[in-house]
C-alpha cells in the first residue's frame, strides 16, 4: 500500500524527468524544416559570394570579346574595371534592397511563403546569367547578379526569422545556428565547385553561375511539406487551430504545451498592436537599446577584419612556400575551418550561452589581430614566421565562426518580440549589406595605406564590441522573448534613474540656499 502511494507521489517527478530526457534532441520534423529553409536561404548567400571569385578572368575576357564584336575595338582598362566591379558589387545592392523589404514581405506572405516566393528571383537570375554568354550580352550577367543579390538579401532577413520562431525555447540557439552553418556551407561548396577540375574552367563559368537554381529548386520541392511559423500563425494571423497543428508537427504532440503558453502570453501583450515599421523602432524609447545593439553587432560582423583575413590568406600562404597552383585548395581549408566552427558553435550555444561565445570570439579576434600584425611585420625574420602567420589566419577564422559569425543573428531574433522582430531584421539586414558594401569600397585603400597595420583598426573594433556586449547585452539563453524584453527595459530604467539622480543632484548644488 505504501509502495503504491509513494509511486503515486513521485509520478509527476518521473514524468518530468522522462519529458526532459525526451527533449534532449530536437524533433526530426523540426530539423528537416531548418534544412529546408536554409538550403534556399542563407546557403544561397554564402554560395553566391564564393562562386564569383573563380571565373574572374574568364568573365573579363567575355566582356572584352563582346565589346570587340559590338564596337570593333577592345574595351579600355578603365571601362573593363568598371563593368567587372559593377558585376561584383551589384550583388550587394540587390542584397540591400532585399533585406530592406524582406521583413514587410514576411508580414504579408508569412515566413515560409516569402521564402518560397523568393526562389523566383534565384531561378530568373540563374537563367539570365546562363544566357549571357550564348547571347553575347554581359548586361544579362549584371542583371542576374542583381537578382541573386535580391534573393540573398530576402533570404538572410526572413530565414533566421523563421528558424527563431519555429524552435523551442531551450533549443533556439542550436536551431538558429542553421543560418551560420548554411552560410559557411555555401561558401565552402562554392569554393569546391569553383575548382578548375569541376566548373572553374574557362568554358564552364556560365554553368557555374547558373547552379544557383539548384538550391532554389530543392527548396521549392521540400519546404512546402513543412508548416508555417506557429508564432506568425497565432500572433499575426490569429489562427489558433493552425498554430496548434504546426506546433504538434514541429515539437511533438505531447511536448508543445510550454511553447504554446509562451506564445499566448506574447499574443496577449501584442493585442491591439500592429507590426512595427523600421522607423517606428528608432522612435520607440523602450527599444532604443536593442536597436543600437543590432546596428552595432551587424556592422561589426562585416567590419571586424574577417574580409582582411581572406584577402591576406593568399599572401600568407605564398610566403609560407605553398605553390600558387595549390593555394586554391588550401583556401578551401579556410572555408572548411569556418564551417566546422559554425557546427561547433551550434553544439555549444545552448550550453555556454550567447554572451560567453560572442565576447570570447571578439576577445580572441583582438588577440589574433596583434599576432597577425607582428607576424606580417617580421615575415622575413625567420623561415618559421610565415607558418606562424598561417596559424594566426586559421585561429582568427575559428574565433569568428565560434562567436560573432554564429551568435549575431540569434541575438537579433531574441532581443525583439513578434510585432517588432520583422522590422528589426530589416534594420539588421540593411546595416549588414551597407557594411558589406562599405568594406568592399574602402578596404583596398586601408590595406594600401596601412599594409599589415590595418589589423590594428580591426583590433580596436573587436575590443570595443566585446566591451559593449559585456556591459550592455544580457544573457538570452533559455529565456522567453518577453523575459528578454523585460531585462532590456530594466537596464534602460536603471540608466534613466541614474541620469535623473545626477540631474537632481546638480539642481541641488546649483540652487541658492534658503
Amino acid at each position: 500500500m505504501n509502495k503504491d502511494r509513494s509511486e503515486t507521489e513521485y509520478e509527476p517527478l518521473l514524468k518530468e524527468l522522462k519529458t526532459r530526457k525526451k527533449f534532449r534532441f530536437p524533433n526530426k520534423t523540426l530539423l528537416l524544416a531548418v534544412c529546408a529553409a536554409c538550403i534556399g536561404g542563407t546557403f544561397q548567400y554564402g554560395y553566391n559570394i564564393s562562386i564569383i571569385n573563380s571565373p574572374t578572368k574568364p568573365i573579363q575576357n567575355f566582356i572584352n570579346e563582346t565589346w570587340l564584336q559590338r564596337y570593333n575595338t577592345y574595351v579600355s582598362k578603365e571601362i573593363l574595371t568598371l563593368l567587372w566591379s559593377s558585376t561584383v558589387s551589384i550583388f550587394t545592392l540587390g542584397g540591400f534592397i532585399g533585406a530592406s523589404t524582406g521583413g514587410a514581405l514576411a508580414i504579408r506572405y508569412g515566413r515560409k511563403g516569402t521564402l518560397l516566393v523568393n526562389n523566383i528571383f534565384a531561378l530568373l537570375a540563374s537563367l539570365l546569367m546562363g544566357l549571357s554568354h550564348p547571347t553575347g550580352l554581359f548586361e544579362l550577367l549584371i542583371a542576374g547578379r542583381f537578382l541573386i543579390g535580391l534573393n540573398a538579401g530576402i533570404g538572410i532577413c526572413v530565414q533566421p526569422l523563421y528558424l527563431g520562431e519555429i524552435a523551442p525555447r531551450r533549443l533556439r540557439g542550436a536551431m538558429a545556428m542553421g543560418t551560420s552553418v548554411f552560410i559557411t556551407g555555401g561558401i565552402l561548396t562554392g569554393q569546391v565547385i569553383g575548382l578548375k577540375e569541376l566548373l572553374g574552367g574557362e568554358q564552364y563559368w556560365p554553368i557555374l553561375l547558373s547552379t544557383s537554381c539548384i538550391p532554389a529548386v530543392l527548396q521549392l520541392i521540400i519546404l512546402p511539406w513543412f508548416p508555417e511559423s506557429p508564432r506568425y500563425l497565432l500572433i499575426d494571423r490569429g489562427n489558433d487551430l493552425a498554430c496548434n497543428k504546426a506546433l504538434k508537427r514541429l515539437h511533438g504532440s505531447e511536448n508543445y504545451h510550454d511553447e504554446r503558453e509562451d506564445m499566448e502570453k506574447e499574443r496577449l501583450t501584442a493585442l491591439g498592436t500592429q507590426s512595427k515599421k523600421p522607423w517606428e523602432l528608432f522612435m520607440d524609447k523602450n527599444l532604443r537599446l536593442q536597436v543600437i545593439t543590432v546596428i552595432l553587432l551587424n556592422s561589426a560582423q562585416q567590419l571586424n577584419g574577417i574580409n582582411a583575413i581572406y584577402f591576406y590568406a593568399s599572401y600568407v600562404f605564398t610566403r609560407a612556400g605553398i605553390p600558387d597552383a595549390t593555394i586554391p585548395y588550401v583556401t578551401i581549408g579556410t572555408g572548411a575551418c569556418e564551417c566546422l566552427t559554425a557546427l561547433t558553435c551550434g553544439m555549444l550555444i545552448d550550453c555556454l550561452g550567447r554572451r560567453v561565445l560572442i565576447i570570447g570570439g571578439y576577445s580572441l579576434m583582438t588577440l589574433w589581430c596583434i599576432c597577425i600584425t607582428v607576424s606580417l611585420t617580421f615575415q622575413e625574420a625567420s623561415p618559421w614566421v610565415p607558418y606562424l602567420s598561417m596559424m594566426c589566419v586559421f585561429a582568427f577564422i575559428l574565433s569568428f565562426g565560434l562567436g560573432p559569425g554564429g551568435v549575431t543573428n540569434i541575438l537579433t531574433t531574441e532581443m525583439f518580440t513578434q510585432t517588432a522582430r520583422p522590422a528589426a531584421y530589416m534594420i539588421a539586414g540593411s546595416v549588414n549589406w551597407m557594411s558589406f558594401f562599405l568594406i568592399g569600397m574602402i578596404f583596398p585603400f586601408i590595406v594600401n595605406g596601412l599594409q599589415q597595420y590595418c589589423f590594428l583598426v580591426f583590433l580596436v573594433i573587436c575590443s570595443l564590441v566585446a566591451l559593449y556586449i559585456f556591459f550592455i547585452v544580457p544573457e538570452t539563453k533559455n529565456k522567453t522573448f518577453l523575459e528578454i524584453q523585460e531585462e532590456f527595459d530594466s537596464h534602460s530604467r536603471i540608466k534613466l534613474c541614474k541620469r535623473e539622480s545626477i540631474e537632481s543632484n546638480g539642481d541641488i548644488l546649483l540652487s541658492p540656499p534658503l
